[in-house]
């Protein structure tokens, strides 16, 4: 006995969405502080500016650091002038400047920034169903 196999020919539209909104927040967050190299902070041709040596905005000392995470930045300036990213390491404890060729007293700016924030659908987008029609 043959197999008869019907053969059926179908046309889909795409499914459409309309409206939906999201609102995004971002919310950065900035911190400076001050110190002055000292000549214990030159040893062996790179210069550590401990925490203990930063000032804060008020003018309070800093008993740590802060590390922007992977969504922020951090910037250096010596004696006002911003230094290239990778001539510096920073962490909790201190600042480490590649190099030792600085004079005691001269001004360090630390300026770290961190972007926070969150998305949220607000409005629910309404998604139509596709629609087929047999062709044959």
């Amino acid at each position: 006995m043959p197999v008869i196999k019907p053969v059926i020919i179908a046309v889909a539209s795409a499914p459409v969405s309309t409206g939906g909104v999201i609102t995004t927040t971002v919310s950065p967050t900035v911190a400076r502080f001050y110190a002055a190299i000292t000549a214990a902070m030159i040893v062996g041709g790179v210069t550590t500016i401990p925490a203990s040596s930063f000032l804060d905005d008020a003018d309070a000392p800093v008993a740590a650091l802060p590390v922007p995470a992977v969504n922020g930045y951090y910037n250096v300036y010596i004696n006002g002038i911003l230094q290239q990213g990778g001539l510096s390491t920073l962490t909790t404890a201190d600042l480490v400047l590649a190099s030792g060729d600085f004079v005691e007293g001269t001004p360090v700016l630390l300026e770290t920034g961190t972007f926070g924030g969150d998305s949220t659908l607000t409005t629910q987008p309404t998604i139509s169903a596709p629609t087929i029609t047999i062709v044959s």
